[in-house]
């Protein structure tokens, strides 16, 4: 995984959500000025992302309010994602507010070095990018286990105040004073 404090690679995928069905070009540019969640998945329509993709997406005003969106990235093409949103399968997304990108060359999974060489597919990955562009956060974990968008957004805020935060820091504590 890219390292905190560096600059978050800058790229250009296609995205969809149910809002618009004609692919729209992302890039990291398109989010300047705002906190960035890049959310990394393996596959559409498999076991655990649906879950995934689910709870984000029932977190996207409260990453709002803090000036940040969310972008869901996998290795599977545009029109995947479409038949995912649209599917009557029960592995099916539905309707989400969240954007879903293809990085179907597998160009940005490699840059951000979340490509899992043996599936093909993006390992489970989040980055948290600030205003500048400069990686403050990032996590990985395996296939078979799902992440907690609560603790994303615990972190998020504990990022946005610019103190430190002891561990289990919430919203309201007080930050360690040096």
């Amino acid at each position: 995984m890219l390292n905190i404090g560096v600059k978050a690679p800058d790229f250009k995928l296609d995205s969809v959500s149910t809002l618009s069905s004609l692919p729209i070009p992302t890039t990291l540019e398109n989010y300047k000025d705002k906190w960035v969640i890049l959310f990394f998945y393996p596959f559409d329509f498999s076991i655990v992302c649906p879950t995934e993709i689910r709870v984000m997406n029932s977190y996207l005003s409260e990453f709002e309010n803090l000036n940040t969106e969310v972008l869901a990235i996998s290795t599977d093409s545009i029109y995947t994602h479409r038949a995912w949103l649209k599917a009557d399968h029960p592995n099916a997304i539905g309707d989400i507010d969240l954007t879903l990108a293809s990085d179907y060359s597998k160009d940005v999974s490699k840059a951000y070095d979340v490509l899992d060489p043996n599936t093909g597919a993006a390992y489970r990955a989040l980055y948290i990018v600030n205003p500048n562009g400069v990686i403050e956060y990032a996590t990985m974990t395996n296939h078979n286990v799902g992440r907690s968008a609560a603790e994303t957004l615990r972190v998020l805020q504990a990022l946005q105040t610019g103190g430190m935060c002891p561990m289990d820091w919430t919203l309201g504590d007080k930050t360690i004073e040096s």
